[in-house]
């Protein structure tokens, strides 16, 4: 496994589809703000504890310079199993969707240097 530096210096193990868990989330937040390793982590649990209480209420999430996070109703609609070609009807349900800023749009495509800020 080789790793990658992006501008930001965080060096992430460079795989096919890269992972950042709330160890190494929490493990940045000791080395980069100096914070304990308890702080850290709980830093991090009370973050994920947040956005996941707001979208289970039905609330969206708005990360400044990063994104959104909505709830989306998804009607009920008839599907068909792929196998036998059965017709199964597809319950109403609600979907957690992202959108990016157009910020973070701009840092992927390379439009907006890497290294500025997230605001």
């Amino acid at each position: 496994m080789t790793e990658s530096a992006p501008a930001n210096g965080i060096f992430l193990p460079s795989i096919e589809t890269p992972t950042l868990t709330k160890a190494e989330l929490s493990e940045l937040l000791f080395e980069r703000i100096g914070l304990n390793k308890r702080e850290s982590k709980d830093m991090v649990e009370a973050f994920f504890d947040l956005v996941h209480e707001a979208l289970v209420e039905g609330k969206d999430v708005k990360l400044s310079g990063f994104g959104n996070f909505q709830i989306r109703r998804k009607a009920p609609r008839p599907g068909r199993n792929p196998r036998t070609g059965e017709e199964i009807p597809i319950n109403a349900r609600h979907v957690v969707t992202f959108h990016a800023s157009q910020k973070l749009k701009g840092m992927v495509q390379g439009d907006v240097p890497a290294d500025e800020e997230l605001e």
